[in-house]
């Protein structure tokens, strides 16, 4: 974790203090449960709540390195941490961790900790979703081109590019959702998941209680494929905030111009040239994105455990966890920021629009030769034929434009009038419908 790129309530989630404290609350519920079973003395259940729960909550620096000094002997960190509780417990402390192994309490803190940062990345995302919202909304009718390949294609709305993006992040939203569910479970099922010295109660118990399901069959840890569905699901986010970072990039460009980050009072763009106002943010957010995505890979990997448990996905865990919840949480953050002050230039759209004399409306009158008789094949070679002399000469002096070129062509005049041809190219028609992708983007 890079404290540049992160984020306070994301970052505690992840701290030696609110582990700790998940850790003691797992024992604590596991020795309630078995005290009303009777598997162990009920008021030792008591004092092990009265005693520790102080203790954990007042956890300090002093006593997360007087832990660390007992895993440095003991060369376990459940047991060093339980060593720790039982000096503050006294007695009632040989009760606890009854009947349960070490990744009882792992797993189950790990499933906890993944669903509260899964509640903060959902929170980011609904903050971003409102402000695309709002952006698309404004822009809905701003008209500016479309691009294939980089390319003026035909025209399109800047709002309908952010429903676009709005509408990927939705999806997003659902895939963490669902992923939220799918690793939300607990395993307190003692070694290799038989239940052998613990009850399957003390499980449903402990699962309630915290919010989980339990876990069908842990084997003694629960299944990778959940923690790996979790993190593709960060990853998935993370490319689509790349998508959007570099659309932002790219109409930030010199030679487009169509929009910008908000360039704020002072700001400096380079340390050697004062007139750079360059896209840091959204190219920051390229870099951030590839970092998440790359922990995607060793989650997956984390999957193939050997029979029923090994540790190899222990030390993969300590940093996947942290570090891709805390960077995509600093990242949605910092989009949402982003899309909410962008800086957008209708007047720049409008003339990169037209700045190649209308040839973006070619397919329309290549559908309007098609309907007036001529071939699908002569009406292509007609239309490009106009927008070919439109695209190489229109710098030039006595350049014509698209609809100029059109008219002049005898095999296009001879099946389109002047008026057929405006309205064939008349602008309007290009945003007829945006009304009706709105609907189905945002409802209503």
């Amino acid at each position: 974790m890079v404290p540049r790129y992160a984020r306070p309530e994301m970052t505690a989630i992840w701290s030696p203090e609110s582990r700790y404290r998940i850790w003691f609350e797992i024992e604590a519920l596991a020795a309630e449960a078995m005290g009303q079973l009777g598997t162990i003395p009920a008021e030792d259940a008591r004092i092990i709540r009265e005693k520790g729960q102080p203790r954990a909550d007042a956890i300090s620096a002093a006593d997360i390195a007087r832990i660390d000094e007992i895993e440095r002997e003991t060369r376990h960190d459940v047991i060093a941490f339980l060593t720790w509780m039982a000096e503050g417990i006294g007695d009632s402390a040989r009760f606890m961790h009854q009947g349960m192994t070490s990744s009882d309490v792992l797993d189950t803190c790990l499933s906890v900790q993944l669903v509260r940062a899964a509640d903060l990345l959902l929170a980011d995302l609904d903050l971003l979703l409102a402000a695309l919202r709002r952006r698309a909304e404004e822009h809905k009718f701003t008209p500016t081109v479309g691009r294939s390949h980089g390319i003026h294609a035909e025209p399109t709305t800047f709002g309908l590019k952010l429903a676009g993006h709005y509408a990927e992040f939705a999806r997003c939203r659902a895939r963490i959702v669902a992923a939220r569910a799918e690793v939300a479970t607990c395993a307190i099922s003692g070694p290799v998941g038989t239940f052998a010295s613990v009850d399957p109660k003390v499980e449903e118990f402990v699962a309630a209680r915290l919010g989980l399901q339990v876990e069908p069959v842990s084997t003694q840890v629960i299944p990778r494929d959940r923690h790996a569905a979790f993190f593709c699901a960060l990853a998935v986010t993370a490319s689509a905030i790349e998508r959007l970072a570099t659309e932002v990039r790219h109409l930030q460009r010199s030679e487009v111009r169509e929009a910008e980050e908000f360039f704020h009072p002072g700001q400096k763009g380079s340390s050697a040239m004062p007139h750079k106002r360059n896209p840091v943010l959204s190219e920051n957010l390229t870099g951030l994105a590839r970092v998440v995505r790359g922990y995607a890979t060793p989650a997956l990997e984390n999957v193939a455990l050997w029979h029923e448990r090994d540790i190899s996905h222990s030390s993969v865990e300590r940093f996947v966890g942290p570090d891709a919840t805390i960077t995509l949480d600093f990242a949605l953050a910092r989009l949402t920021g982003m899309m909410d002050k962008l800086t957008v230039y209708p007047d720049r759209m409008v003339a990169n629009l037209e700045s190649l004399g209308g040839v973006v409306h070619s397919q329309k009158v290549l559908l309007a030769l098609t309907q007036a008789g001529l071939s699908r094949e002569g009406a292509y070679k007609a239309v490009q034929r106009a927008a070919m002399a439109t695209w190489t000469k229109l710098a030039e002096p006595g350049g014509q434009s698209f609809r100029d070129n059109l008219l002049a062509d005898e095999e296009v005049a001879g099946k389109l009038d002047a008026a057929a041809l405006n309205a064939a190219i008349d602008p309007r028609r290009d945003f007829r419908h945006v009304d009706t992708i709105f609907a189905r983007v945002f409802g209503g």
